[in-house]
């Protein structure tokens, strides 16, 4: 028997979603990886995109599937903004002093065309957006920040690195060798660092929900919701020492949309680091989700590998169409999250009312017994 096997995991379709945005079709003509900007141009609403979920937690899909239902009651859905992308590796060096360690830093952020020069060579696709330092003693740690492509390119920026530290090495042969990942980055670990700066795509999602959709479709009101959101996810989360995390469940979404597309499932970790927002405005209910961490690709590992099952829910997501580089990585991470978006308004309104939320689990996972 082959030690190269396959664990089969429940998939299930849920929506559709209507969504709007700066990269779905419904406000701009697309996302200007080069200096962060949006072409706007008048278009469609909203798109209305069935969304798949692969996971063991099958509650999931009819508490999302709610969140989804909301969303076509409200005029444009879910308002999805890319406001930022970047891939990051941090690799470290060892200097004699403090001193020397300022000076190459200073050094190394006035020649960045140099060090992009050399990014090239290693990768058609990276592209080097930023650099910032840390120091610990003699030891000066580099967090380097590249766009990807349609990649989510954790393997594109340490090749990237790799060959910028030789070339580092070579130019202040003063410094030493320390390591190709300093967890300056923070690959697969939550951090302050990507919660201020971000790894990967930045989204935020919102939505003004009418009261009395809130009331009809959520079974619940908007100033519930608010309420338990500041005590629940503000409060509560502050006491257990959360970092930058001020949510219910993001990790749970990202996992079932991360499975189904074929991303690497270890970056729930900083993925989930999130906060929701929400508030009453005249009587309705402004929700958001912001979501600074999203890993997400539409090539390489997890890809084209055979799978045919994550082939064809990038096509069908849309995610597989000719379009310029990166955007297909943008559609998805803009997809993922607005799946976070419904589930967590519904986990929300859903704990405002005593006992709803387990009698759901009952009822689903224990009809069979």
């Amino acid at each position: 028997m082959s030690d190269n096997l396959y664990a089969p995991i429940p998939m299930s379709w849920i929506g559709p979603v209507h969504i709007s945005g700066n990269v779905v079709s419904g406000e701009t003509a697309g996302w200007n990886a080069e200096d962060g900007t949006q072409n706007q141009e008048s278009g469609a609403s909203y798109e209305a995109v069935s969304i798949p979920m692969a996971t063991y937690e099958t509650p999931l899909w009819p508490s999302v599937g709610r969140g989804a239902k909301v969303s076509r009651y409200v005029e444009g859905g879910i308002r999805a903004t890319l406001v930022d992308e970047r891939m990051t590796r941090s690799v470290y060096f060892e200097a004699p002093n403090a001193g020397v360690a300022l000076r190459v830093a200073t050094e190394l952020d006035r020649r960045r065309d140099e060090l992009q020069a050399v990014v090239a060579h290693a990768s058609r696709f990276a592209k080097l957006i930023d650099l910032h330092v840390q120091y610990a003693g003699n030891l000066l740690f580099v967090r380097f920040e590249f766009t990807t492509g349609d990649a989510s390119g954790h393997n594109m920026v340490t090749l990237a690195s790799d060959n910028l530290m030789p070339w580092i090495l070579q130019q202040y042969p003063e410094l030493r060798y320390g390591s190709i990942s300093g967890n300056y980055c923070s690959d697969k670990k939550a951090t302050a660092v990507n919660g201020i700066l971000g790894r990967g795509k930045n989204v935020v999602t919102e939505m003004l929900i009418p009261r009395n959709v809130v009331e009809e479709r959520l079974k619940t009101t908007p100033e519930q919701i608010a309420d338990l959101n500041v005590r629940k996810n503000l409060v509560g989360t502050t006491l257990a020492g959360g970092l930058r995390t001020a949510n219910a469940h993001y990790a749970n979404m990202l996992l079932g949309f991360y499975l189904a597309t074929g991303q690497d499932a270890a970056n729930i970790v900083e993925g989930s680091q999130g906060i929701t927002h929400a508030e009453v405005r005249d009587g309705d209910l402004y929700f958001s989700c912001n979501l600074p961490n999203l890993i997400v690709g539409t090539v390489g590992n997890g890809k084209g590998q055979g799978l045919e099952v994550v082939e064809e829910n990038l096509r069908r997501l849309g995610c597989r169409e000719d379009r310029p580089a990166g955007d297909n990585a943008r559609r998805l991470a803009v997809l993922c999250a607005a799946s976070v978006f419904c589930g967590e308004l519904s986990l929300l309104a859903a704990q405002t009312n005593p006992g709803e939320l387990m009698a759901a689990h009952v009822k689903i996972e224990r009809k069979g017994e």
